[in-house]
C-alpha cells in the first residue's frame, strides 16, 4: 500500500508488476505481446517515406501531396497522412523568410528594444512609419450585404481612383497614434510630419523617434532640421526588419478593419474614413505591448541560422 500511495497507482497494478518481477525478473517488466492485427508498416517503410519526403521532389510538382507520395510509395494516402503527422512533416505548407543583412543588426536590435522594454525618463518614444499608396478603391459593382447563412460579397474587380499616403507615429506607451495624411511620400512630407509632431508633443519631453532606413528619413533637408530641434533623437531599425517596429502593427488593424474590405470612389472619400477610425480609435486607445528581449531575439535569430545552415549539409 505504500508504494500506491507514493506512486499514486492502484494497489492492483502494484501486485501484478511485483508478481511479474518475482516470477521472471527484469524480463517481467517488459510489455508483452499486444492483441490487434501484427503491423502492415515497417520502420524501414516509415524510413523511405521520411528520406523521400525530406530529400526529393516529385517529377511533376514542387511539393509532395499525399496522392503523390502514396503512388511513389505503394502505400495507402492514409498511412502517408499518419506518419506525415507523426514526424511533423507538411509539405504543403510553405513559409516566407528574410534575414537582414544590416552589419548593425544586433546593436540596432538593443537599441529598440531597450527603448520598449526600458523608456527614458522625461521622453516620449513614438513608433515611426508611412503608410504609402493606399489606392481608394471602388468596387464595379455594389457590394451584397451579409443575410442569414450567407456573407458579404463583394466583386473581385474594383475601379482606381487614386492614392494617398498616411505618416503615423504609435506613442508606445499609451497607443494613441500622431497621423498625417499627404498626396505624396517624400522628405519634404516627411518633415512637415516631424513639425506636426514637434508641435503636439509637450516642450518638457525629449522625442525618442524609431523608424526603418528609408532614404527620406536621412536626407540633408531632414538632418538640417534635426540640428535645429536637439530634442529629436532617432532609432533606425535593422534593414529589412519592419517587424521590429511596432507601428505596423497599428497598420495592420487599420488595413483589416478598414481598408480591406472598404469601398472608396474617391481619394477625399478614403482620406475622411481613415482620419475618422484615426480619432476613434485615439478615443480608446490601445498600447501594443513588446515583451521579447533582445537576448531572447537574438538567440532566436542564431538558432535559425544554425538550422537553415545545418539543412544545407
Amino acid at each position: 500500500m505504500e508504494v500506491s500511495r507514493r506512486l499514486s497507482v492502484a494497489p492492483d497494478t502494484v501486485r501484478t508488476w511485483r508478481r511479474r518481477f518475482l516470477d521472471r525478473g527484469l524480463d517481467g517488466l517488459s510489455d508483452e505481446p499486444r492483441s490487434g492485427v501484427p503491423r502492415k508498416i515497417t520502420d524501414a517503410d516509415v524510413e523511405r517515406v521520411i528520406v523521400k519526403t525530406l530529400e526529393e521532389k516529385p517529377a511533376n510538382a514542387t511539393h509532395w501531396s499525399t496522392r503523390s507520395m502514396a503512388a511513389a510509395t505503394g502505400m495507402s494516402q492514409s498511412a502517408v497522412s499518419r506518419i506525415w503527422r507523426a514526424f511533423a512533416l507538411a509539405p504543403h505548407r510553405s513559409e516566407t523568410f528574410k534575414l537582414s543583412t544590416d552589419p548593425l543588426f544586433i546593436d540596432k536590435v538593443r537599441d529598440v528594444v531597450g527603448l520598449y522594454l526600458d523608456p527614458p525618463e522625461k521622453a516620449l518614444v513614438l513608433c515611426v512609419d508611412e503608410k504609402s499608396q493606399i489606392q481608394a478603391l471602388d468596387r464595379s459593382q455594389p457590394v451584397l450585404p451579409m443575410m442569414p447563412g450567407v456573407p458579404e460579397r463583394r466583386s473581385h474587380d474594383y475601379v482606381r481612383a487614386g492614392t494617398t499616403t498616411l505618416f503615423a507615429a504609435l506613442e508606445v506607451a499609451t497607443g494613441k497614434v500622431i497621423g498625417s495624411i499627404h498626396r505624396r511620400h517624400r522628405a519634404a512630407e516627411f518633415k512637415k510630419f516631424l513639425a506636426k509632431l514637434d508641435k503636439e508633443v509637450p516642450t518638457s519631453l525629449d522625442i525618442h523617434l524609431i523608424l526603418d532606413n528609408y532614404a527620406t528619413h536621412k536626407t540633408p533637408a531632414i538632418k538640417k532640421w534635426l540640428l535645429a530641434h536637439p530634442r529629436f533623437h532617432l532609432h533606425f531599425t535593422p534593414t529589412g526588419s519592419s517587424w521590429l517596429n511596432l507601428v505596423e502593427r497599428w497598420f495592420g488593424e487599420l488595413t483589416s478593419k478598414k481598408l480591406r474590405r472598404g469601398v472608396h470612389r474617391s481619394v477625399q472619400a478614403l482620406e475622411r474614413d481613415i482620419r475618422a477610425w484615426l480619432a476613434d480609435w485615439n478615443e480608446h486607445p490601445r498600447p501594443f505591448i513588446w515583451t521579447k528581449t533582445a537576448d531572447e531575439i537574438l538567440d532566436k535569430v542564431a538558432a535559425y541560422c544554425h538550422r537553415i545552415s545545418d539543412s544545407r549539409h
